[in-house]
């Protein structure tokens, strides 16, 4: 009888594409998976997951009173072999998890001691001061996956070993959902991600209102929650002048959100060096590059490892609008050089930033957890 696996979160959506399309389908091959999210429903094209559905709160407050209850009353009687969490506030839940006899994963997807400093909500002292202490924990207890090899400078005490699993992309889902169109004309541009002044949405604004004295026609397809309100995008220069070429889609499943980088001139993944981006990876670097998309992102030194090394776009500073405009109206003039671009980037994904090469990490990680078998 295969293993029971149970993944667990309380704030990722129900189609957060690492954990519902990548990990759980590669854990499938081995393991029965358990997937227990916010609004989870059962996939129709992964019937071998089961999906486990827990209430939405962005409150805290009301998560640790609400769905850790129906979580523990939902889960604690799978009685799985291995719990993997993907939530600080979970760690807790965890330790119950633990001492029933689960080996216990902690995934660690951002670097919350270097984040503090731009999160939004849930974030006061209090708070920082509870994940400080169950996160030290979790070091002498649990086992651990980081998603950035920069993450475990911060984590070099750890009582058991660890992994590092990139989110790198998806090829088979990638091509699953997008097909390859002539780059469109007017152009269209892409964004796929969190939509915030920390990830350029401000430079972005400025760059598509001098972009449109030389393209007074463009579309731009922006996908991701809003860290900001209309009100406050409203106060941006330029932001009345393109409004009516911005369209905005909120979070969206990655699989509908796909469709609409068909033809698109380029992909834009800017963010400034604050927190913890000048040493995490940007997932949608390497889906734009899946998608046969010129790059335009950060002028990081992480960033240009990949971008210069496999020519699939251009690096530039997160806070030059003037730049960002030079590029996008570069690449829609020249057509011929942004397909080379796009074939690049592929070709670099094919070659290496793709999740194969991570799954066979995660399973490899799995298998000797399981059995405590690290040398």
């Amino acid at each position: 009888m295969k293993t029971r696996v149970l993944l667990l979160s309380t704030v990722h959506p129900s189609c957060d594409p690492r954990i519902v399309y990548k990990i759980a389908p590669s854990l499938a091959q081995q393991y029965q998976v358990f997937c227990c999210l916010p609004e989870a429903r059962q996939l129709d094209e992964n019937p071998e997951i089961n999906m486990i559905r827990l209430p939405h709160f962005r409150s805290l407050l009301f998560r640790l009173l609400f769905s850790h209850t129906i979580l523990l009353w939902k889960c604690v009687r799978l009685k799985p072999g291995i719990v993997h969490v993907f939530v600080p506030e979970l760690i807790p839940i965890a330790f119950i998890f633990k001492w029933l006899g689960a080996v216990v994963i902690y995934e660690v997807q951002e670097n919350l001691y270097k984040k503090f400093s731009i999160k939004q909500y849930n974030n006061g002292k209090g708070f920082q001061a509870l994940f400080k202490y169950f996160d030290q924990l979790a070091r002498k207890r649990f086992f651990f996956i980081f998603t950035e090899h920069s993450y475990p400078e911060d984590y070099n005490d750890l009582k058991y070993p660890s992994a590092v699993v990139h989110n790198y992309v998806s090829l088979p889902f990638i091509d699953q959902y997008t097909h390859k169109r002539p780059l469109s004309d007017p152009p269209v541009f892409f964004y796929c991600g969190v939509l915030s002044i920390e990830r350029c949405f401000d430079v972005m604004i400025e760059a598509f209102a001098r972009l449109k004295s030389d393209i007074p026609d463009f579309t731009v397809h922006l996908f991701g929650p809003l860290r900001f309100t209309m009100a406050e995008a409203e106060q941006l220069p330029g932001f009345n002048l393109v409004r009516n070429h911005l369209n905005f889609y909120g979070y969206t499943d990655l699989r509908i959100a796909l469709r609409y980088a068909e033809g698109a001139t380029a992909g834009i993944a800017l963010l400034k060096p604050v927190a913890d981006y000048l040493d995490s990876y940007t997932t949608k670097l390497f889906e734009y590059m899946a998608m046969e998309l010129p790059v335009l992102t950060s002028d990081f030194p992480l960033y240009r490892t990949v971008v210069e090394a496999a020519r699939c776009g251009y690096c530039i500073s997160p806070y030059s609008a003037e730049l960002l405009a030079e590029k996008l109206l570069y690449l829609f003039n020249r057509k011929n050089e942004a397909l080379v671009m796009g074939q690049n980037g592929r070709n670099a994904v094919e070659e290496r930033y793709n999740w194969l090469s991570e799954e066979k990490i995660l399973l490899s990680f799995y298998q000797k957890a399981e059995k405590r078998t690290f040398s």
